[in-house]
């Protein structure tokens, strides 16, 4: 089994590829924080190359930029290509079945906005009292 899921931050804005025949493709690095500190205590980061395809992709392009914090779903691929000086070089990255954007609502680096520069919506008003256990929510703040 080939299972890769990681939490982490975008270490810089995503690259954004279309093959010739016009499907998606982004590329980006995200930094995962290790379980245990080092020797000094401190916890260091491993940075793992992404690559989404697709649907993924135009998502990636679209909503996500540098500190943006991520929740990737993959498998590992490792591949290998012959350089310039003919040495064989390797390189393994994670192949993204999914990407989600997983910031808290108040943390502006994780909340999945358009990259254009474009005008933002204003706010939606705030939820109304709760009547008989429900609570009044706008349409645009339902999840589907």
């Amino acid at each position: 089994m080939n299972k890769v899921i990681l939490i982490g931050n975008l270490t810089r804005d995503p690259e954004a590829f279309t093959t010739q025949s016009g499907v998606s493709r982004s590329t980006f690095t995200v930094a995962v924080q290790r379980r245990f500190a080092n020797a000094q205590g401190v916890r260091e980061a491993d940075f793992i190359p992404v690559v989404a395809w697709r649907q993924s992709a135009d998502f990636v392009n679209r909503y996500l930029t540098k500190g943006s914090k991520v929740a990737v779903e993959g498998s590992m691929q490792v591949r290998s290509y012959d350089a310039q000086d003919g040495s064989k070089r390797y390189v393994t990255e994670v192949i993204a079945d999914s990407v989600e954007s997983v910031g808290s609502r108040g943390d502006s680096q994780g909340q999945a906005r358009p990259r254009d520069n474009g005008p933002t919506p204003p706010p939606a008003p705030a939820a109304g009292p709760a009547m008989n256990d429900f609570t009044e929510v706008e349409d645009d703040e339902l999840p589907f």
